[in-house]
This record gives C-alpha cells, structure tokens and sequence, in this order.
C-alpha cells in the first residue's frame, strides 16, 4: 500500500518546470518539504493563496514560496508565480512526497480464488480476499483485509486502502483510490411495507465507480436495486458519506464529509457539496451547483448557483426568540392577507392621497 515516504529533495528550477510555475528568483534552491508560512524553516516550500495570510510572507522562513502574480512583489524569496497557487501547491507536494507503490504479487496470507485474475504487477495484501471471476487489472494495490467479491472488474492502479469491502459485481475505474473502511455496493435500504410489517426487496444492481475517483474512509455506496449506481469520473467522496441506492453524482462533483445522499437522486457534474448536507430521495440537482453545509434539501434544483439552508449558530436564547418568531410568520401571514382582503391597505392609501 502507498506510504508516506521521506520527502526527497528538489531544485526549484526543476520544480517550476515539472508543476508549470515561472520561476522568479535562485533556481538552485532546494526544498525538501511543505510547510506553511508561518511554521515553515530551511528547506521549505510554503505557499500563499488568497490575502487572508499575505502578512506572513515577510517573516516566513521558507527557502522558497508559491504565490500568484499579483502577489510577487511582496517578497524576495525565491518564488514560483502561478494563476492558481493551491493548484500549484498540489502538483508541487505531490513531486516532493512521491507515494511508494506495493510490491507485487500476492500476500502468502491472501485467499484468491482460482478462478480470480490478477495480473503479475499487482498486488494482494495480507489477509485479503479475493472472490471468484474478479479481474484485478496491472499495478492495482488491494491492501491488508480487503474483501473483494465475486465478478468485481478493478481497473489499471486502483488502490484499495486496508479493510475496504467491495461487494460482488462492483467496478472500479483506472486510477481511482478507495480509503479504508470504504463499503462498496452494500444492499441499498429497499423495503415495502405490507400488513404492518417490511419485506425486503432484493437489490440487484451494481456500483459502478469511474475513472481518477477518491472515496473516503468508512464512506458507503450502495448498489442498485435495480439499475446501477454510479460515480462519474473524477468525483471525490470525503469520508463518512452515505450515497444510497440507484444514485448517479456526475464528473467531477466533490462531497464533503458525513453528507447524507437518499435513493435515486442524481447530481450533476462539476457540484461542490458542503459537509452535514442531507439530500432527500428521487432529487435532481443540476449541474455546477453549490450546496452549502448542513444545508437540507427536499426539492430538485434545476438552476445552477449557491444554495443554503442552515441557521448560523447564535446563542441558544436568540435562537429560541427566532424559532419563535418563525413559527408565528404563517399566522402573520394570513392575518395581513385578511386584512388585505378587507381593503385596510387599500382605505389607508386613499386617506395618504386625499391628505
């Protein structure tokens, strides 16, 4: 399984080349590391994105910074200048902490079965388990306790942290990273209720995940009860999220953590959801939507843009005084209208233009 190694270290010439920076300054400068401004020392890469942090630039310590143009002449430490710094910053780390891959072949310890194919340069991890018919595809990493079931198709260097479950069936597309404790295709919540009690529908669809996806620790997907449920390419799960069964979240949605996804909702492409969010079932959200956290949603949205459905924290007794008054507003309401219908409004308009 990857690890993190000890960063190895690099001239800043060659890291603009690699990550797409300009380099403004010593491009002899080695950096071994990421820091933040404030806690960076020698050898160090920080990075400033935004204005919130611009006053630490003149007294960090780092051995060099990635900042945007418009912020290049706030220091004279060497610099990479790009248009998005974080960005930058990612590429940057990801060159400086490259992850070790596993050593291939299968784990003596390892239950395979015959009938499973996993190509020679992929590895199988201590006690993990590996279903009948399952294809595991070039460089693919199961880590130690993985339980892979029957017919589960794993695409070119997937990588399965410890202990993540994937039910029989599931697919997984090349390059996608699933965190441990991750439950893939669990039977969806599917009961009918008759006389009093519930009986369970059998759930016989798949999950089926795309290309370049992260799911987070103890994250679950269940699968169909009928058609698939699916994850589009470059969709990024936090941790601790519940996506129900015949879901679809389109390419390159990001969810943050503990969002709650009912049955059959499908979520657009390119949406950002807040953490805490809670979607109802048999929803559809568009494309390029922002869902703010802790935000409820009970209705389809069909416009993209920013939507938010959360109460700020306040001290408990402003809030019961606001609860309160919310609470009276339908009376209000109907109170204003009868007066309405009553023509107050209307005889007091006279009076203003008789005056």
């Amino acid at each position: 399984m990857p690890t993190t190694p000890k960063p190895s270290g690099i001239r800043l010439a060659d890291l603009a080349a690699r990550i797409g920076a300009a380099l403004d300054g010593d491009g002899d400068v080695r950096v071994d590391r990421v820091a933040t401004l404030d806690n960076a020392g020698p050898g160090a890469l920080a990075f400033l994105s935004g204005t919130k942090y611009r006053g630490q630039l003149a007294s960090t310590r780092a051995a060099a910074v990635i900042l945007a143009p418009a912020d290049a002449g706030a220091t004279g430490l060497p610099k990479l200048v790009h248009a998005n710094p974080y960005a930058a910053y990612a590429a940057a780390a990801r060159a400086l902490y490259p992850a070790e891959r596993a050593v291939a072949g299968i784990h003596p310890s390892a239950v395979v079965a015959a009938s499973a194919q996993v190509d020679p340069t992929a590895a199988v991890g201590p006690g993990a388990v590996v279903g009948e018919r399952t294809r595991i595809a070039p460089r693919a990493e199961v880590g130690a306790g993985c339980v892979v079931g029957a017919d589960v198709i794993l695409g070119e260097d997937v990588v399965l942290h410890p202990n993540v479950t994937l039910y029989a069936r599931s697919v997984v597309g090349a390059r996608t990273i699933i965190l441990a404790g991750a439950v893939i295709g669990s039977d969806g919540f599917g009961m009918a209720e008759e006389d009093g009690r519930w009986l369970r529908i059998p759930q016989v669809g798949r999950v089926v995940i795309g290309m370049d996806c992260e799911i987070g620790a103890n994250t679950t997907i269940d699968r169909g009860a009928i058609d698939d449920t699916v994850i589009e390419d470059d969709v990024k799960l936090d941790n601790q999220i519940q996506v129900g069964h015949n879901c679809v979240i389109g390419a390159h949605t990001a969810i943050a953590g503990c969002v709650g996804i009912a049955g059959s909702t499908r979520i657009g492409r390119n949406c950002k959801i807040g953490g805490a969010a809670m979607i109802s079932g048999h929803l559809r959200i568009v494309d390029n939507v922002v869902i703010s956290g802790c935000t409820g949603v009970f209705h389809s949205i069909e416009a993209p843009g920013v939507y938010t459905g959360a109460w700020p924290a306040m001290p408990h007794r402003e809030w019961q005084h606001a609860m309160s008054a919310t609470r009276r507003l339908r009376t209000l309401e109907a109170r204003i209208h009868a007066l309405e219908r009553a023509g107050v409004g209307a005889g007091h308009n006279e009076r203003e233009e008789g005056a």
